[in-house]
């Protein structure tokens, strides 16, 4: 089963404050008066298709905007590992997207499951194709048409494998340039960098000296202090005439002496002896950490001079010891490069050699695919144009090789266009009028139908500027794509709106001085009297004419 949107849903969407759109197969059309609402339906495709919100849109009163989408089909399981690389379950032939957006908050969900708007454009290019009045200018631009004649083709993956060739070409292009500039620039570089490797290496850095070193110096800067402090505890604790541990003695017999007469005073006894214990011990330590105190200045001086040296590195290469080894890791690299500069020359120039051959390999079949396409494009547009009124029009998709290759391949393409016989093909650029262009893209889209599998087709206002005959001409386009693919058109002409198999009017009102738009679909008497009101009015013989428009579809 093809897929199709088979719902749509928009709460607080400018005028539309709460509307379900249930929506069949085939070609759809949507009509209104000017003004009614007609483009927030667009509006909220476009939404849902990963445009970016506005915080405008939000109906006045309301704090929260929501569109919802369900798309069914069997055709939904190409989609699956699109869903699966973004982390979202797909659920057999159904998908809902759906997105709310308000003044402070952005959320977006594909079947119940979060995701971003990035995977929302990706579903979307795979879902719909929304051609609106804007799209016309984009038919003029040189890279839009090969991007089209590449659709039709069929030749997006050669086109993207080329790609991937032609900027590697390039960035070995660019590599083998930066390495072969002029000499006496070569020689500056190479003067530095023996600088900065000789600096680096003499030094004999490792990753963990600096802490090391740092805590050496800050001892022996301050070991005359040091010393000082300890022979001064030492003294007071035991070495002065008044010193504490000999008074303590003294103490402890006299508590001994209070043991014998109160027995149960004893355990001051043995706290005093156990306090003494402890400071002879303290006594002791300091006594051996003064021995050790380095007080040797040549040492001092070095060690200064070692972090000293670390400050300097770290200031000219990087802000720690191991990012100046890494600084001096990459400039040896760059120096073994330079002064194998001949070598390296060689290798890239084979591998520029290499890539330049397989840059023409995938560019030749690029062409190949183009050269193929484009005629085959040509007579289907052809085709399609005598159906919309260009009886004896003449159109080419004229490629012509490029002097130098793009990142697109090797040719450019001309869209060509003559809409009356006896007059030369032209660009489309010069030539044609709003109302040519809005035909020529319905044909162009007629001929690629057939090519993608793009579930719905959109057309917003793209019959503008035509009316007549060709309106009827445009009407039957479209009638005929719905055949294969689901169709909604937006319209002001009665032709196109009467080809369609169902039509739904948008309408405005005023509830209790809150404006709304609704829709309906029509059927019977209530569409027969929309397309007389969108011929001028329900008179008789609009009437008359409607009906002749509705029997003919």
């Amino acid at each position: 089963m093809p897929a199709q949107l088979s719902l749509l849903r928009i709460r607080n969407l400018a005028l539309v404050e709460d509307l379900e759109w249930q929506i069949g197969p085939g070609f759809t059309a949507v009509t209104g008066e000017t003004g009614a609402g007609k483009s927030i339906i667009i509006g909220a495709l476009q939404l849902l298709l990963g445009d970016r919100t506005d915080k405008t849109l939000i109906r006045t009163g309301a704090e929260t905007c929501t569109v919802e989408a369900v798309f069914e089909g069997q055709d939904l399981q190409k989609l699956g590992p699109l869903l699966q690389v973004s982390g979202v379950e797909a659920e057999g032939g159904e998908l809902i997207v759906k997105r709310s957006f308000s003044a402070t908050a952005n959320r977006q969900f594909i079947n119940g499951s979060p995701t971003t708007v990035a995977v929302l454009k990706k579903l979307g290019d795979e879902l719909v194709d929304l051609h609106g009045p804007h799209d016309h200018q984009s038919l003029l631009s040189p890279e839009r048409q090969l991007a089209l004649l590449d659709s039709y083709a069929r030749s997006e993956e050669t086109l993207r494998t080329f790609g991937e060739a032609f900027r590697r070409l390039e960035g070995l292009r660019s590599e083998y340039e930066t390495l072969n500039t002029a000499e006496t620039a070569r020689e500056q570089e190479i003067d530095l960098l023996r600088h900065q490797i000789t600096e680096i290496t003499n030094a004999n850095l490792s990753t963990n000296e600096e802490e090391e070193i740092a805590g050496r110096y800050r001892l022996a800067a301050n070991s005359k202090r040091l010393l000082e402090l300890a022979g001064s505890i030492t003294r007071r604790l035991s070495e002065a005439d008044d010193a504490i541990l000999p008074q303590l003695s003294e103490t402890q017999r006299l508590l001994r002496d209070l043991e014998k007469v109160d027995p149960d005073k004893a355990t001051l006894a043995e706290a005093h002896a156990a306090c003494v214990v402890e400071l002879t011990e303290i006594s002791r330590t300091l006594a051996e950490y003064a021995e050790h105190l380095d007080l040797d200045p040549a040492q001092l001086a070095a060690l200064e001079d070692r972090v000293n040296l670390f400050e300097t590195l770290k200031r000219k290469y990087g802000g720690s010891v191991a990012e100046v080894i890494a600084f001096g890791e990459r400039a040896a690299e760059r120096m073994r490069k330079i002064e194998g500069r001949d070598a390296e020359l060689e290798r890239l120039n084979r591998e520029i050699e290499t890539a330049r051959a397989e840059v023409d390999r995938l560019g030749q079949a690029l062409r190949k695919l183009r050269t193929k396409a484009a005629p085959k494009l040509a007579e289907g547009i052809r085709a399609n144009l005598k159906d919309l009124g260009f009886r004896q029009s003449e159109f080419e998709a004229k490629l012509t090789a490029l002097a130098e290759p793009r990142v697109t391949g090797f040719d450019s393409i001309e869209l060509l266009f003559s809409p009356n016989p006896g007059e030369p093909l032209k660009p489309l650029r010069l030539i044609a009028s709003s109302g040519e262009i809005s035909r020529l893209m319905l044909a162009i889209k007629s001929s690629l139908a057939a090519q993608d599998a793009i579930a719905l087709l959109v057309f917003d206002e793209i019959d503008a500027n035509v009316g007549g005959e060709i309106a009827n001409a445009v009407g039957l386009k479209m009638r005929t794509l719905a055949t294969d693919h689901q169709v909604l058109c937006i319209t002001h002409l009665p032709q196109v709106a009467a080809a369609a198999s169902t039509q739904f009017v948008v309408t405005k009102e005023v509830i209790e001085g809150r404006t709304h738009s609704r829709l309906s679909e029509v059927s019977g008497k209530a569409r027969l009297e929309e397309i007389a009101r969108m011929l001028g009015g329900k008179t008789e013989s609009a009437l008359k004419h409607a009906a002749t428009l509705l029997k003919a579809r």
